[in-house]
Parts: C-alpha cells; structure tokens; sequence
C-alpha cells in the first residue's frame, strides 16, 4: 500500500467555504453517509467542529435493500461497527426492492420507501402509476436517464425527512459528501442552500438546510482527516478501488469490470445476463463481457484474496480505528474513481 507520507506531497489545506451554518442552531444534525471517505471525512469535520457525536445521524440507504446485487455486501454491518466506535446514530433505510425491483420493473408502480426512525421503521409511498423501466440506470450526469441515484438514495432521503413529524417546526442541517474536485457537474454545486424537502415558510415550518462541508477540499485533505482519527480506510479503497460506490456501479471502468468479474464471476454473470435480455447494454458502445475482457484486475485484489472474501461477506470482521501513527494509505487512494458524476 502507498505509504501516508504521500498525504504532506498533495497539498492539505483545507479551504473554508465563503458561506457555512452555524452547528449550534440545529436541532438535528443528519450526514447521508455511503461510508466511503468523503461522507466520512464530513462527519469527522462536524466532530472536529464542536458537534458532539449524539447529536449526528448517520443515514445510510440500502440501495439493493436486502438483496445482493449492487451493494458491497459487508458495508452495511461495516457502518454498525463504526457507527458505535465514533458514537453516532445510525439508521437505515432503502426502497423496497433496491435498484434490481426498480429496474425489473414492469406495467407496476414505484415501490415504497422504508426508512428507521428513533421509534422504530415506516414505509411511505409505493401507490404512484403504473409504468415499466426494464433497463439499467444509464451513464449519464443526467439523473433522469442515471435514474439509481434519485431513486435509490435522493427520493429515499427526501421521503424520510417529509414523513417524520420530528423534523416539523425544527431545523435541521442535511451534510452531504460532495466534492467540486470529483467532476465539473459536483463543481457547479452549491455550498449551502436550501435542501430539496425544506418547507420552513409553509404551515409546517420545516427549515432544512444542505451543507457540503468537503465541496472544496482536495482528496489529499479529506485522506487526512481520516488518518487524524484513525478511520481505517473501507475494504473497496484497499482493495484498489478509488471510490466506495456500487460494487456493480455502471460507471465502472474496464479495470473494475475486470476485477468485479474476478472477485464475483456469478454477480457480474448476473448483470451480463440483464443486459441480453433487456436487449440495452450498460454502455452504449459495448456490454459487460467486452468491457471486462478491456481490462486489467486490481493488483491489490490478486494480492489480497482474504481482502476479497471480507468484502463480498455480510458480516464485518476487524478493526475500524487505529492510531494515526498506524495508519495506512490505501491502494485506491488517488487512484481510478469511476462512480457517478
């Protein structure tokens, strides 16, 4: 693994944003967190910030809900374990099906969402028109033809903060991981603003606000933060991968279609075979099969098969903190970040 001495050669300063709320007047702290570095390093900003860990909720969407597609599959017992080590809430919450009901969809409406709450777990909505999808998200910065995203993880976290009375007559600050380094459409995004579900001017008074803390941190500043507390970097960065999104993310590479056929040949059988028969590939140019054979496998997953095995396992086995003098670098650190845009 590289060294983290390479952090003091990229640069990490970390910016303040021209405009940022002040923590003090929420009365609920929320961070969407994939568990990837960028959410992560949120969180740990909020920390170093003054907000104690009870105040913040982790929201984490189960974008395959309890299926076994597109999701990393030890991710969300991963998120259990470092959830409790840094003292923050957790909840879950997903539409029912994931992406695959979604995709399969066919002359049926858009399922429900569910989503974990302080007294236990709602689901909301699933009584839209009837409509038929039958295709993968496309790759797209478009989010109606990239439809994973609104549907698995924006619209999921929309309908759980309109559906909980505790966020009426409140304010509440919604973080995001977003950086402007990522792409030139995360770039245009606003630091600050209203989110999508604020109503702070309607009967209900429900003031929601979005803040991307990381919007302008280098990728140098947010490995820092981690090693200055010890996250442990998540198994998909040591393994090689530049980015915690989908195992089965369609923005994926060659070298990821390659090293996801290696290290799970019967999931990305799966996808290939999807494609065949919604007779509309991933990509327009090739399908999975030819993208793969483009490519080369992750050096780190050929030299790290018990990595591999505790990555596509459900139950999270190890450590999640050391000390910053520990602290390693992983293999995907500045490296490929396929993964949406």
């Amino acid at each position: 693994m590289v060294t983290a001495s390479l952090l003091s050669r990229q640069g990490t300063v970390v910016p303040e944003p021209g405009e940022r709320p002040d923590l003090a007047r929420y009365d609920h702290v929320i961070v969407a967190c994939s568990f990837g570095k960028d959410s992560l390093a949120s969180t740990l900003h909020l920390l170093e910030k003054g907000v104690v860990p009870q105040r913040i909720e982790w929201w984490h969407h189960r974008v395959d809900d309890d299926g076994d597609v597109f999701d990393w599959p030890h991710v969300p017992d991963y998120g259990r374990h470092l959830a409790a080590a840094l003292g923050v809430r957790l909840y879950f919450s997903a539409r029912q099906g994931g992406i695959v009901r979604e995709m399969l969809r066919e002359n049926a409406p858009t399922a429900p969402v569910w989503f974990d709450t302080p007294t236990g777990r709602v689901t909301v909505g699933g009584k839209g028109p009837p409509n038929t999808r039958r295709r993968f998200p496309q790759v797209s910065a478009n989010l109606s033809v990239r439809w994973c995203s609104p549907y698995a993880k924006i619209m999921v976290a929309d309908g759980a903060l309109r559906n909980q009375a505790r966020f009426s007559h409140a304010r509440t600050l919604f973080v995001t991981g977003e950086r402007a380094a990522e792409s030139t459409n995360r770039a245009r995004y606003a630091v600050f603003e209203r989110h999508r579900a604020d109503c702070r001017d309607g009967r209900i008074r429900r003031h929601i606000d979005h803040w991307r803390p990381v919007h302008a941190w280098s990728e140098a500043a947010v490995w820092q933060i981690l090693r200055r507390h010890g996250v442990i970097a998540p198994l998909p960065y040591q393994l090689g991968f530049g980015r915690l999104s989908c195992l089965t993310c369609v923005f994926m590479s060659a070298d990821q279609a390659a090293t996801l056929r290696h290290m799970d040949p019967d999931r990305f059988a799966r996808l290939y075979e999807w494609e065949r028969a919604f007779g509309c590939t991933i990509r327009r140019d090739r399908d999975l099969g030819t993208l793969a054979r483009d490519g080369t496998v992750y050096a780190a997953v050929l030299r790290h098969p018990g990595l591999v095995r505790r990555a596509l396992c459900h139950r999270w086995r190890g450590r999640v903190l050391t000390s910053p003098e520990q602290w390693v670098l992983p293999a995907g650190a500045f490296g490929e970040s396929a993964g949406p845009v």
